[in-house]
């Protein structure tokens, strides 16, 4: 019987991010999908306690005999004898076909088995100030070797597919296959009001939701708060702290803007997600780089405006539910959150528009997609193609 095994070690990761959601998700959907005869495994590097990447119907995780450091190394470095009899043929995952969630992957395919790997955008490229100087260097290199060596790359929009080829030679053909909507973020559990309570939400706020870092732009939409113009609420960031210390209070006292009216959420648990998406005014997304932009998928599918920025992949999910702004500019931000937070007919016509967007994607689709890339490999294969 063959077996898919998809690599989970950014569930290990102290920020697992968006990544993160989406190693978990799709692999809980491409069990549920499998096609006839397939089986799914996980597999990840050394880890003391396995927990994390124990997914129900998902056999593993499969741990490979180096810690995780030291893999990301051997897989970088591609070890001679890596994948060939003796101690190098350990550090391949195991099973008849890998997918690699995130660039993270063996240094390329082994006979009679297929590699798939997942490229979220060419941020190391566009906008490398939003990564560490070694986080770019490692991103470039592990994702040329993909576009070079693996079987086929996903990419979750068409604007990173058009990306891919302007920086790296690309073999691999590139598959566009987009998110989906966890199921748990849109029911309103029965405890909501006792959850918001807890979490200390206002009673009407603007959202944000995403990791933490500069490229999100959570400068730009605290400087927009305090525009003459702008709504006079409170702002909601959920997310963990990612590179770049970035310290919304004290961006929020740079730009003169009372820290009390922001709220760091931090980490939350999907079922308080659920809470927070459904008491939210509007969805913020100033981000100024994207790959996809799941957030503003959630938003939509709760039924939240969203007001995002002009970077291609948001303009993309978004589909024109949302509201357009220019990256970096905090007065057009604050004039598009005040427009849709004091006319409540836009904020009625978004929320059934973004709705109706969302309902275009899903996570069973997304795995269905997977399959049928991995389905292909079976089948004469072609050249990179961009859509």
């Amino acid at each position: 019987m063959p077996k898919l095994v998809v690599l989970l070690e950014q569930l290990f990761a102290p920020v697992p991010g968006g990544t993160g959601r989406y190693s978990r998700e799709l692999t809980v959907a491409l069990a549920a999908t499998a096609p006839a005869g397939w089986t799914v495994g996980s597999a990840a590097a050394w880890h003391a306690d396995p927990t994390p990447a124990i997914i129900p119907g998902v056999e593993g995780p499969h741990l490979l005999p180096l810690p995780r450091q030291a893999l990301v190394a051997a897989w970088d470095w591609d070890i001679p004898g890596w994948g060939i009899p003796g101690w190098g043929s350990g550090l391949w995952p195991g099973g008849d076909a890998v997918h690699a969630p995130t660039p993270l992957a063996p240094p390329g395919p082994r006979r009679g088995c297929e590699l798939v790997v997942t490229v979220h955008d060419t941020v190391p490229w566009t906008h490398p100030e939003g990564l560490t100087r070694r986080g770019v260097r490692w991103h470039r290199r592990m994702v040329a070797r993909a576009a070079r060596r693996a079987d086929a790359l996903v990419v979750p929009t068409a604007a990173v597919a058009r990306g891919v080829p302007r920086h790296v030679p690309c073999r691999a053909r590139v598959h566009v296959v987009g998110e989906g909507v966890t199921a748990a973020v849109l029911r309103l559990p029965v405890q909501a009001a006792r959850i918001a309570l807890r979490l200390g939400l206002p009673p009407r706020y603007v959202l944000a939701l995403g990791t933490l870092e500069p490229r999100k732009g959570i400068d730009t939409l605290l400087a927009a708060l305090t525009a003459p113009h702008a709504p006079d609420l409170p702002v909601v960031l959920v997310g963990q702290p990612g590179w770049g210390r970035l310290d919304p209070a004290a961006l929020a006292r740079q730009c003169g803007l009372d820290p009390a009216r922001v709220h760091l959420l931090g980490a939350i648990t999907d079922e308080e997600l659920a809470v927070v998406l459904h008491g939210a005014a509007v969805l913020a997304a100033p981000s100024r780089a994207e790959g996809f932009g799941l957030p503003v998928l959630e938003a939509m599918a709760a039924g939240v405006p969203v007001v995002h920025s002009d970077a291609p992949a948001l303009v993309e999910v978004a589909g024109g539910a949302g509201v357009t702004v220019p990256r970096n500019d905090a007065g057009a931000l604050a004039a598009a959150l005040r427009a849709v937070l004091f006319d409540p007919a836009t904020a009625q016509a978004m929320s059934a528009a973004g709705r109706r967007r969302a309902e275009q994607f899903s996570w069973e689709r997304t795995a269905r997609q997977v399959w049928a890339v991995h389905t292909e490999l079976r089948q004469p294969r072609s050249r990179c193609v961009i859509p």
